[in-house]
């Protein structure tokens, strides 16, 4: 069975929409990333820290996902990174209320023996340095390396961020970010330098309109479900990114056409995660109704026309 390492936070998250607000609920982006990733047939491994304030029925939720958290580091003493949001009505915009890095602040992370020879190596969102480390660890190359950053580290760590991007293979990050990356508004331009930096692929998210995969001069764009009611859109981009690298995982296959089946896959299981606060919705999903809601992303999009 093919292997999986997943990078990224793991945290608590305080989320207020329009239509409601929360306690402290499970976030961070190894959290979505691990739950969607676990609809496909593979072995997979977070690479994470959390404090002692951390609970058990976390970590108990995350096992019986057959996800290994032998690499989530637990700090006696510690508290785990927190973080708060407040969505405006499009729930396009938010304003962030709280951040507290705590035990995050000082990570290194160690990537489990039996997953130095892991197939794909998802970096979440977290300090490119951090990210460097991982890919350091590996005592076999990945087939492939797939990075989520942010504009907060093009703000302060830019030349880290463009060192750990020639060590990868594909990168996804959101047309806002993009555009900050590249200095380039037009996407098409925006993926085209960005594929200078040494991603050979670039997927750019543009949440509700979709996500766009660029390949050199190919490129690919699935649509976003139209959804009746969007709860909470946190951690909706590291939901698309644990499908995309879980497909790929599953399949060995990392050509261009098998990775435009990935995007849906990672578009099809966002589309869940919105519909409900934080994880609640991944956590109660079934194959089902995953394998229905892709029915309906393929008669969204195809079409008979005469040419």
């Amino acid at each position: 069975m093919n292997k999986l390492l997943i990078v990224g936070s793991v945290a608590f998250d305080a989320i207020e929409t329009p239509f409601g607000k929360t306690d402290k609920i499970l976030g961070g982006a190894a959290p979505y990333i691990g739950l969607s990733a676990s609809f496909f047939n593979l072995q997979s491994a977070i690479v994470s820290v959390v404090g002692d304030d951390f609970p058990q029925e976390y970590l108990d939720l995350l096992t019986a996902r057959n996800i290994d958290i032998s690499g989530l580091e637990v700090v006696k003493g510690g508290k785990t990174f927190f973080w708060s949001g407040l969505y405006h009505n499009d729930l396009n915009s938010r304003d962030t209320l709280a951040t507290e890095l705590n035990v995050l602040g000082d990570f290194q992370p160690k990537v489990p023996q039996n997953f130095k020879n892991a197939d794909v190596v998802m970096l979440g969102n977290l300090h490119p340095l951090v990210q460097s480390s991982v890919l350091d660890q590996m005592e076999s190359k990945p087939k492939l390396v797939v990075l989520d950053t942010m504009n907060f580290w093009m703000d302060c760590a830019l030349p880290e961020l463009l060192d750990v991007m020639k060590r990868i293979d594909v990168i996804t990050i959101n047309d806002e970010e993009a555009r900050q990356l590249s200095g380039e508004y037009s996407l098409v331009k925006a993926a085209a330098k960005i594929h200078e930096m040494g991603p050979e692929y670039v997927v750019i998210k543009k949440g509700e309109h979709g996500a766009l995969l660029f390949h050199k001069k190919e490129v690919f764009f699935a649509p976003a479900l139209p959804l009746e009611e969007v709860f909470d859109p946190t951690g909706a981009g590291d939901t698309f990114a644990g499908g995309f690298a879980g497909f790929i995982t599953q399949s060995e296959n990392i050509s261009f056409e098998n990775m435009k089946n990935a995007v849906i896959y990672g578009s099809n299981l966002a589309s869940f995660s919105v519909e409900k606060f934080g994880t609640e919705r991944m956590v109660n999903l079934d194959k089902e109704e995953v394998v229905s809601r892709l029915q309906q992303f393929k008669s969204l999009t195809q079409f008979d026309i005469e040419l």
